[in-house]
């Protein structure tokens, strides 16, 4: 993209439409980058995401797959490989005699914790190696932004 001009000059549609278009493609970018950096390759991305909504609290099948919009048997077959794999162990549900809780065991937060770190150091790496002073201070006046167009 051009060299920004002036914070106080209006923006054009146009302008805003490029830089929304470049957000994307450099976010998309980035989180491939740090899917790459995960700790376990050997854990797809639909268990890694079921592994991190766990890591917030137990589930129910039918409430993870609610959360992920995929069908209880596609989640089924999701916890069943994390189950096989001693990452996820179900417990019965207080309230719901029909149900279970599906909760991560500690070797599922232990592989949580590596791949947060594995992608913590990588970023950092990136960040400290790849920037200057002054452009990390804008990154992270940056990210101020960013959080704000995803909160509510």
């Amino acid at each position: 993209m051009a060299e920004s001009a002036l914070p106080d000059t209006p923006r054009t549609p146009e302008q805003i439409a490029a830089a929304a278009t470049e957000l994307r493609v450099v976010a998309g970018r980035l989180l491939r980058q740090l899917r790459a950096a995960r700790a376990d390759s050997e854990v797809t991305m639909s268990q890694a995401v079921v592994i991190g909504r766990l890591a917030e609290a137990p589930a129910t099948v039918a409430d993870l797959a609610r959360a992920e919009r995929v069908r209880p048997q596609s989640m089924r077959v999701t916890l069943a490989a994390l189950e096989e794999r001693g990452l996820v162990e179900r417990t019965p549900h207080p309230t719901d005699q029909r149900s279970v809780l599906m909760s991560l065991t500690e070797a599922g937060h232990r592989l949580r914790r590596e791949t947060e770190q594995a992608k913590q150091s990588w970023l950092t790496r990136a960040m400290t190696e790849k920037l200057t002073a002054d452009e990390l201070d804008r990154l992270m006046e940056a990210v101020v932004l960013l959080r704000r167009l995803v909160e509510p």
